[in-house]
């Protein structure tokens, strides 16, 4: 067969096909394919929320560990994060250790933070540096900050103390309402807004060192027992999935890593560990004394 004529030149059926299959490849290299679907962490309204530079680090990190896009969601309470992650919205989120065994039958623990050499944490009472109160029993009659309904040290803690007395907030407190953030807890109770509060005390010992003028106008009347850190968690489902191993494998290598260290630097933290879940036991012994009461 003879072979077609291309400016002014014959080709052979070998020419043809070779550029038919270079256009093609041409063609195809133009293609834009649909990325990876962004991966989805959650994170709870602590201290941090409002920091936009250990968000982008944070961000930045977990993507260039995990090579895809990640979104970091926020929410104005616990409740929504956790049940964004109930129902699969989110791939994983740093929730707290309160909603952790309310519904641990649900979750799955990945990493648990490492604070001061240890995967726990206080909860602290807190009171104006006007106060006279040296004691929980001396909070009796005070407006009270607390958290968030679903915080184990802005709230879980403190009620569990209220129900060994038989207790209830409206019972021992004038008055008492949730601030929705460990940070604004710590800023009614310093501007007099409240009297006291229930907070996180790795909040307000980082507080301390970042903002002193702040807790200042604060003091500590009691330390609870040390409880497990607030978890990074993931819905059962997927607790074996690619997707959720790497996010543990990032943040378990974090001290390995220049902006890793960066992001552990900001948050006071000396890295995180595969934990185990009885690390929440306590929480949960706490959560039983309360549904007693109710």
């Amino acid at each position: 067969m003879a072979g077609r004529r291309f400016g002014g030149k014959v080709a052979s059926r070998r020419t043809v096909l070779s550029g038919i299959a270079g256009s093609a490849i041409a063609g195809w290299s133009g293609v834009a394919w649909p990325q990876p679907k962004a991966v989805t962490f959650g994170l709870t309204p602590v201290f941090l929320d409002s920091d936009i530079k250990l968000l982008a680090a944070l961000k930045g990190y977990l993507e260039k560990r995990l090579d895809r896009r990640v979104t970091l969601v926020k929410k104005r309470t616990y409740q929504e994060i956790t049940l964004m992650l109930l129902s699969g919205q989110l791939d994983a989120a740093w929730i707290c250790g309160f909603p952790f065994v309310h519904y641990r039958d649900q979750l799955s623990l990945m990493a648990v933070p490492v604070y001061n050499g240890k995967p726990l944490y206080q909860s602290y009472l807190i009171v104006n540096e006007k106060q006279d109160a040296r004691e929980f029993s001396d909070l009796r009659g005070h407006s009270h900050a607390f958290s968030d309904p679903d915080s184990n040290s802005g709230f879980l803690v403190t009620r569990s103390l209220l129900a060994g007395l038989n207790e209830r907030p409206e019972t021992f407190f004038s008055k008492s309402f949730f601030t929705y953030g460990h940070r604004n807890v710590i800023r009614a109770v310093s501007s007099g807004l409240a009297q006291s509060g229930s907070v996180d005390g790795y909040v307000w010992d980082v507080m301390n060192t970042t903002d002193p003028t702040m807790t200042a106008r604060t003091r500590v009347i009691r330390k609870s027992e040390f409880l497990g850190f607030p978890p990074v968690a993931c819905n059962k489902a997927v607790r074996n999935s690619k997707t959720t191993q790497a996010i543990s494998e990032a943040l378990i290598s974090m001290p390995d890593d220049k902006l890793g260290r960066e992001v552990l630097g900001t948050l006071h933290l000396d890295g995180f560990q595969t934990g185990s879940a009885t690390l929440f036991d306590r929480i949960a012994e706490l959560y039983e004394i309360v549904k007693k009461q109710a």
